[in-house]
């Protein structure tokens, strides 16, 4: 097994690649024409919820099992992680939302309108009943991935654009030219500073159509997303999407129609058919790819696995095809 590999793409994926295999004492070169990590990575815009229950209702048992040990992961490579679970509620015309998400997520805790007001304050009078998972966390997803950054160069990894011994390749969407069945999936979200509302773990509320989860990132300013559109668009963010992202801050509390609109972000996450990931041998090439919605989620479980595989020859338990000819 070869202990020298060259990594394509400096996203979520890619530090995470780096970092698990730098960890286990290999030389690892990353190659993005981007170079550090910015808004050219879909990983720029997301959550950084680390949030495998909930993900559940909807993603297969795998996402949630492997998920759950992405926060010691990262926490373990420097990130800081909150783990104060998250909080799910929904308006009272749609509280059958909020009873079939509790019996999808088993972890949840019913809570009542005292429970709300222990947990969140500032929500304790729009609502009367939530969901309390608490086995949840969330991270700041660009600190995060500057701090990679700095760590693995800090490690020895090299960041250029060379090829150097084994290649795997996690360019997300850019890796169409060999991955047919890769699609775009794009998302749109908000920046916004609102100091009249003060939350402390991530909130979703649900909602037939446009479902909002917001995710507090400090000092009034809170990160609100994000929508799911079939499409390969990087860069148009649309008025009806930005909309309803806004009216669902509105409806959780009314605040938030007085916020400040710090910045508006869209992408495209790359998925296969069942938005699963993938570790894909395509002749001599490593492919890992098909993050979805679950980057900072996912990514630490299909590094672990694809290093396995490269560094001791060991099939990974989900995820892998050999697309080799034989």
């Amino acid at each position: 097994m070869s202990d020298r590999f060259t990594i394509l793409g400096g996203g979520v994926c890619g530090l995470t690649m780096a970092a698990e295999l730098s960890l286990r004492g290999a030389q690892v070169t990353v190659s993005d024409p981007n170079g550090a990590p910015g808004d050219h990575a879909c990983s720029w815009w997301a959550g950084g919820m680390l949030a495998p229950e909930c993900e559940g209702v909807s993603a297969e048992p795998n996402v949630v099992h492997h998920g759950r040990e992405a926060a010691d992961w990262w926490e373990s490579h420097g990130a800081t992680v909150t783990r104060n679970g998250t909080l799910v509620v929904a308006l009272g015309r749609d509280q059958s939302e909020l009873t079939t998400f509790g019996r999808r997520v088993p972890s949840a805790v019913p809570m009542d309108r005292a429970g709300i007001e222990a947990c969140e304050p500032h929500l304790a009078e729009r609502f009367s009943k939530a969901l309390f998972i608490p086995n949840e966390n969330h991270l700041a997803p660009r600190a995060t991935m500057i701090g990679q950054y700095d760590r693995l160069t800090k490690a020895g990894v090299v960041f250029e654009r060379v090829l150097r011994g084994q290649v795997i390749d996690c360019r997300g969407l850019a890796a169409r030219d060999t991955l047919p069945d890769l699609r775009g999936v794009k998302g749109e979200m908000l920046v916004v500073r609102c100091p009249d509302v003060a939350l402390s773990r991530p909130v979703r509320l649900l909602h037939p159509r446009f479902p909002l989860y917001i995710v507090p990132r400090g000092d009034g300013v809170f990160m609100l997303g994000a929508t799911q559109l079939e499409s390969g668009d990087r860069n148009r963010a649309t008025l009806r999407s930005v909309m309803e992202l806004m009216n669902a801050a509105y409806a959780l509390h009314p605040a938030f129609g007085e916020a400040e609109l710090l910045e508006i972000g869209v992408d495209a996450r790359p998925a296969f058919p069942d938005n699963q990931p993938r570790i894909r041998r395509v002749g001599e090439r490593i492919y890992a790819n098909g993050l979805f919605r679950h980057g900072f989620l996912l990514a630490p479980a299909l590094a672990r696995m694809t290093a396995d595989l490269v560094l001791e020859g060991k099939t990974p338990e989900v995820w892998y095809e050999d697309h080799r000819e034989r």
